[in-house]
C-alpha cells in the first residue's frame, strides 16, 4: 500500500500504486495516476491530469505537470506522461500541453537535474540527461540518449537527435543531428560524439562509419542535401546512418552548423 505522510493533500480521482510514497507538504491535484515504487519527496506539486509510471525519484520542491505557460492556453484538459525510473531533481518544472488533449511525453531512465525546465508538449525519450538550468521551450523533441549540459537554451520546436551533445551555456536554435557534439552561442556543430558512442554501445566499425558521415556533412564543402547524396551513394548504411539520414531529411529548422 501507498505511504502519505499526513502533511500531503491529495486530490479526487488519485490513483496511487503499491509502495508508493509521497512525503511531506507534498500535494497532488485530482486525476493523477502514479506506479508502484515512484517516490515523492516533500514539497513537490504534481499537477492534474499528470501519469507517472513505476520507480520514479522526485525531488525537494519540483512541479510535474503544472499548467502551460504558453500564452496561447484557452482552456480544455491538457496532460504529462511521465514513463518508469525518472530521477527529477530538485525544483524540475515540467508543464502539460497547451491546446485540448495535447501532452507533454516523457520516457524511460531519464535524469533532470536541479532546476531544468520541460515546456508544453515536448516529447523527450529515453536515458536522457539534463544538467542543471538547461530549459526545453515549447514543442521540442529530444531522442534517446542525448546530454543537455548546464545553463543550456533550446529554442521552441528543435529537435535534439540521438547520443548527441550539447556543451554548457549553449544556445539552440537549431536542430542538432543524432551523435554530434554542439558548443556555443549560437551552438555550432564542433565533431563526432565519439565517447557518447562508445558508452552506448556503438561499435568501432559503425564509429567509423558515422565519422565518414559527419565529415561529409560538415567537412566537405557540400550543403545538406548534397551531402546526404553523398552518404546515401559512398557509405554502408549501418541503422545509426540511417537513422542520422532521416533526421536530416525531416528536418524542419535546420541543423547547426559547423
Amino acid at each position: 500500500m501507498a505511504q502519505i505522510h499526513p502533511t500531503a493533500q491529495i486530490g479526487e480521482g488519485v490513483e496511487l500504486g503499491e509502495g508508493v510514497v509521497i512525503g511531506p507538504f507534498t500535494t497532488v491535484e485530482k486525476n493523477v495516476r502514479i506506479g508502484d515504487g515512484t517516490v515523492i519527496h516533500s514539497h513537490v506539486l504534481i499537477g492534474e491530469n499528470t501519469r507517472l509510471g513505476r520507480n520514479n525519484q522526485i525531488y525537494q520542491g519540483a512541479i510535474v505537470g503544472s499548467l502551460t505557460q504558453d500564452l496561447k492556453y484557452d482552456g480544455g484538459q491538457t496532460w504529462l506522461d511521465i514513463g518508469d525510473e525518472n530521477i527529477i531533481r530538485e525544483y524540475v518544472t515540467i508543464n502539460r500541453g497547451t491546446s485540448d488533449g495535447s501532452r507533454t511525453v516523457i520516457g524511460d531512465n531519464n535524469t533532470f537535474l536541479a532546476y531544468t525546465h520541460i515546456a508544453h508538449d515536448c516529447i523527450v525519450g529515453n536515458r536522457v540527461i539534463m544538467s542543471n538550468l538547461s530549459t526545453l521551450a515549447g514543442h521540442v523533441e529530444v531522442q534517446d540518449g542525448a546530454v543537455i549540459s548546464g545553463y543550456v537554451g533550446v529554442h521552441q520546436f528543435c529537435k535534439i537527435g540521438s547520443m548527441s551533445m550539447i556543451g554548457g551555456m549553449s544556445k539552440v536554435t537549431k536542430d542538432v543531428p543524432p551523435f554530434m557534439k554542439v558548443q556555443g552561442n549560437p551552438a555550432k556543430v564542433f565533431g563526432l560524439n565519439s565517447v557518447g558512442l562508445e558508452r552506448n554501445g556503438i561499435t568501432r566499425e559503425d564509429r567509423r562509419v558515422l565519422r565518414q558521415a559527419y565529415e561529409l556533412l560538415y567537412r566537405s564543402g557540400y550543403n545538406v542535401s548534397q551531402a546526404v547524396e553523398e552518404i546515401k551513394c559512398d557509405l554502408e548504411p549501418i541503422e545509426a546512418l540511417l537513422q542520422l539520414l532521416e533526421f536530416l531529411e525531416l528536418s524542419e529548422r535546420g541543423i547547426v552548423k559547423a
